[in-house]
């Protein structure tokens, strides 16, 4: 138990990912082996031990071997020593740090026509800090927030502006678009956010921004996937691929898609699609930002995955993906940096605790998710309908697994 608490966040990691298969460590080094594309030591297998003692760290020849044979990415195992991804401060700090002036004077500054460069990287700033804030804050906030710059915005485009101006403007409209369409969605507002999101495709095309416009298919994606329309979602997901190959979209792309294949029962197709979006991940740079909505983090492609897991009935995958998810979205006070990821990962604990005949602990999973107050709506309840579905069949009118379909029914009256 001892070595258990000294062992390193990644070392354990190491530890979780072989049990969850059933493996033992001589079964891991086996497996690297089919994935290493040259002869691999002879003494693999004490090194191996090392490492999952914790006793060394894989050096960069072996991490993203390790992350290969597991299915995930070099990051989410071994980068627990980039600091941690919350609010940096508050916008108007950000802006003073780096352009060296506050919401108010870029205001005033649009009002007057004052458009120059200066102003509009300042602009950049303050549509990337709301793009990051989506997590975090109100969406009801955020969402006038948002129009109301998207107002500005327009007068500006009214204005006498370089070409290279109209594009940006154009740019930092389309973001803001795809992140109101986002809010709404969240919050229920199903055919406002459909028009605000072909709204931004357009923004998109007429910016000649490839980004915006995948960004706007993979909204279609997630419309359609919470709509039980799984084969829209592998068009849509597709056509964001074809607009925006190589680019970070994509790997949320292809996510989607896996998990619109794994709801259609094509395990083959999962695998393809997750390990396609975990090549392109790895080979793209760490975020600058990993906190904005419209860029995808490494930790993300464990969220994906563990949603494909669990529709395919792999209970031990899902269960230690949504463990690891719940521990790397928890704050030192115990608040969530990703709540929304943490809500769907409490709902992945609690199917598998229903599977596996834990009726206590699969409501008391479930009731922890609906309690999250930062939610979105239909990714939640397509989630929690999974749960209730478990419950319902093998625990009939139990106490436990009522009270939860009570809540779920609740939860989804406040979304309508």
């Amino acid at each position: 138990m001892a070595e258990d608490q000294e062992r390193p966040a990644w070392a354990e990691r190491l530890r979780q990912e072989r049990l969850a298969r059933d493996w033992s460590q001589s079964d891991v080094v086996a497996a690297m082996r089919t994935f290493a594309e040259v002869p691999l030591p002879e003494g693999l297998l004490d090194q191996w031990k090392r490492w999952e003692r914790g006793r060394n760290r894989p050096d960069e020849f072996y991490r993203p071997l390790i992350a290969a044979t597991f299915g995930t990415v070099v990051e989410s195992i071994f980068g627990e020593d980039r600091p941690p991804t919350g609010r940096r401060g508050t916008t108007d700090e950000l802006l003073i740090g780096r352009s060296g002036m506050d919401t108010h004077e870029l205001v005033q500054r649009i009002r007057q026509s004052s458009v120059t460069d200066h102003t509009l990287d300042a602009l950049a700033l303050t549509v990337e800090q709301l793009c990051c804030d989506y997590a975090s804050r109100d969406p009801f906030s955020l969402i006038t927030e948002s129009r109301e710059w998207l107002t500005r915005l327009t007068g500006l485009l009214d204005q006498r502006l370089t070409l290279a101006q109209h594009r940006d403007v154009l740019d930092a409209a389309g973001w803001l678009t795809l992140l109101v369409g986002c809010l709404e969605y969240d919050t229920g507002q199903a055919r406002t956010a459909e028009a605000t999101r072909v709204a931004a495709l357009e923004l998109g095309k007429e910016a000649d921004n490839n980004s915006v416009v995948a960004w706007a298919h993979e909204m279609r994606a997630w419309f359609a996937l919470t709509h039980g329309r799984f084969r829209e979602v592998i068009a849509a997901a597709q056509a964001g691929q074809d607009a925006a190959p190589g680019r970070s979209v994509a790997v949320q792309l292809l996510g989607q898609e896996a998990k619109a294949w794994a709801r259609m029962g094509n395990q083959r197709n999962v695998v393809r699609a997750l390990e396609k979006g975990r090549v392109l991940l790895d080979s793209l740079p760490y975020p600058e930002r990993p906190d904005n909505h419209f860029v995808v983090d490494p930790d993300k492609f464990d969220f994906y995955a563990m949603d494909c897991y669990r529709l395919i009935g792999d209970d031990k995958l899902a269960d230690m993906h949504a463990r690891e998810i719940i521990r790397k979205t928890t704050n030192a006070d115990g608040t969530s940096n990703a709540p929304m990821r943490n809500a769907e990962a409490r709902l992945t604990l609690g199917v598998v605790a229903a599977r596996r005949g834990d009726l206590a602990q699969a409501a008391a999973h479930g009731q922890e998710a609906l309690a999250i107050e930062r939610r979105s709506q239909p990714s939640l309840l397509m989630i929690g309908k999974e749960l209730d579905e478990v419950l319902r069949q093998r625990y009939g009118a139990e106490p436990e697994a009522a009270e939860f379909h009570d809540a779920l029914v609740e939860a989804a009256r406040g979304a309508a």
